[in-house]
């Protein structure tokens, strides 16, 4: 274990941890509306740590759904993980099995887009500095959890005081940090347009799945940018 790596990933993941705080009481407060124990609550915060899919699971809880639909519907929130997982596999090679399995547990959307951040950058993803970004957020996530469920009725209807605009800020957030990328405004633009045609076509929550994978798809088809700035390769000419 490197401590300087580990408190460099303490330091970064410190000011994560402050803003994903009001969302995860907000997670706890919502549970316990929907018939959740506090027990429950700050259980399912520990094991499946996802916040997106945690609000999914409980909605759906809360209305009575079938258990294999919430499955499947936490599967396709959740779906972007598998993406996640695939895009930083190449950072952390050098991970033991049991540090990815580790790795793979704490990988939620900051953690993911902070590890590219860091590699872009030329630096190193080490299991201290991951392992140290990770727990930084994932042990205050419990506990906020724990708060939001013991008081978050204190708080009354989340709606009244704007805190369900807490998701999309932090998500939009999490993309504007990506937006130096080559091909930023077309894959963010063609993925926004196809999750709200398949919000409207389909339904919650596959229009989280279908938006990325239109968006990936064009990525896939374009050029990068900085190979359209250089232009096609010069023609050698016959002796």
């Amino acid at each position: 274990m490197n401590r300087d790596d580990f408190r460099a990933g303490l330091r970064t993941g410190f000011p994560v941890m402050l803003s994903a705080s009001p969302f995860g009481a907000l997670f706890g407060a919502l549970a316990v509306d929907n018939g959740f124990s506090v027990a429950d609550a700050v259980f399912m915060s520990a094991t499946v740590y996802a916040g997106a899919s945690q609000m999914v699971g409980i909605e759906l809880f809360g209305n009575n759904v079938q258990p294999w639909l919430v499955v499947l519907s936490v599967f396709a929130v959740n779906f972007r993980h598998v993406l996640y997982s695939a895009s930083i596999a190449k950072h952390i090679r050098h991970f033991t099995l049991a540090q990815k399995l580790m790795a793979f547990f704490l990988l939620v959307d900051p953690q993911y887009a902070e590890s590219e951040r860091r590699a872009e950058r030329g630096l190193p993803v080490t299991f201290s500095w991951y392992l140290g970004f990770g727990l930084v957020i994932y042990f205050p996530w419990i506990l906020n959890t724990l708060v939001g469920a013991l008081f978050g009725q204190l708080i009354g209807d989340p709606k009244a005081i704007g805190l369900d605009v807490l998701l999309p800020i932090y998500f939009l957030g999490l993309v504007l940090g990506f937006r130096t990328r080559d091909r930023f405004l077309p894959v963010v633009a063609t993925s926004a347009v196809a999750s709200v045609a398949a919000m409207h076509f389909v339904g919650s929550p596959w229009h989280v799945s279908i938006g990325a994978l239109a968006g990936i798809l064009l990525a896939a088809v374009l050029p990068p940018e900085h190979r359209l700035r250089q232009g096609p390769a010069p023609v050698k000419k016959e002796a």
